[in-house]
């Protein structure tokens, strides 16, 4: 591949949401259902750098389980409803409001992790460090 080649800048929640690679929008982030990719096969982006970790997870749970277990509470405390009722209605509802969400959540949060350059915190030596061509020794009195 070129390392010379300029790649647009796609909005993460358009290349994120669909599951392709955040670079050039043609590549699959995943293998698997949720399982990352090595790298994309088109353009030849490692995937490495990305770690949602538990993000997805957290979003899911916060904006689908919340609601649909408190739909669960309220049915059973409104009408004392039996376990098969909550077998056919609560625990569907439960599923489909989690798991589909997985995956476009998880695509999203690499995408944008490529889009901002989000890595982890590293700290800076000595060697990392620029020469301060502004220090006082340089300044004339």
């Amino acid at each position: 591949m070129s390392t010379q080649h300029q790649w647009p800048k796609l909005p993460p929640l358009q290349t994120g949401i669909r599951g392709r690679c955040p670079r050039c929008g043609e590549g699959k982030i995943f293998d698997g259902f949720l399982t990352m990719a090595k790298g994309c096969k088109v353009c030849g982006l490692d995937y490495s750098f990305a770690d949602p970790a538990d993000g997805p997870a957290f979003f899911v749970i916060c904006f689908g389980c919340i609601p649909a277990v408190a739909f669960g509470i309220w049915l059973e405390i409104a009408f004392t409803a039996p376990y098969w009722v909550h077998l056919i209605t609560t625990l569907p509802l439960i599923l489909l409001t989690c798991i589909p969400m997985l995956r476009p959540l998880k695509g999203w949060l690499i995408a944008s992790q490529y889009f901002y350059k989000a890595q982890e915190g590293r700290l800076v030596t000595a060697d990392d460090a620029e020469p301060d061509t502004n220090s006082t020794s340089n300044a004339t009195s």
